[in-house]
């Protein structure tokens, strides 16, 4: 069976060291919420969330794939309810605007989570990403009606 062990350590010297974590987070818009402590359990949760949910399902998705049955679209064996996790542990709003339902934490952040979904499964990585194109989009062109959370 596959393994993987998110670079934590590395993500953390390219912060630390190369970034001038937390000077770097502190000059960003909402970068005082990233606090240490909040940025330590977001990677934390990450790498488990990605080594323990995406990359069991990884080969699932090469081989299945996506079929259109009867109309609908079916996600390969274990793609939905991954995704239900992780909605339901508020990854997809990590960056998002607090106005729009988000928790505005820098985006540099985001994508270190990106990083480890793209290295465990990067088909299943697709499915946030279409997600986050749809909330630019609005976000850059939609009306107040549609910006508004639910």
């Amino acid at each position: 069976m596959p393994s993987y062990q998110a670079p934590i350590r590395d993500m953390r010297f390219v912060m630390d060291e190369m970034l001038d974590y937390p000077a770097h987070y502190a000059r960003l818009p909402s970068g005082e919420d990233a606090s240490p402590d909040v940025v330590s359990a977001i990677l934390e949760e990450g790498a488990r969330f990605a080594r323990d949910v995406l990359l069991p399902i990884n080969q699932s998705g090469d081989e299945e794939g996506c079929l259109l049955e009867g109309g609908e679209v079916k996600a390969p064996n274990g793609f939905k309810e991954a995704y239900q996790q992780y909605v339901e542990g508020g990854w997809p709003s990590l960056a998002a605007d607090p106005a729009h339902g988000g928790q505005g934490l820098p985006p540099s952040l985001a994508m270190l989570l990106s990083e480890m979904i793209c290295a465990t499964n990067l088909a299943w990585g697709m499915y946030p990403g279409l997600s986050h194109g749809a909330a630019d989009a609005l976000r850059h062109h939609g009306t107040d009606e549609q910006k508004r959370p639910t």
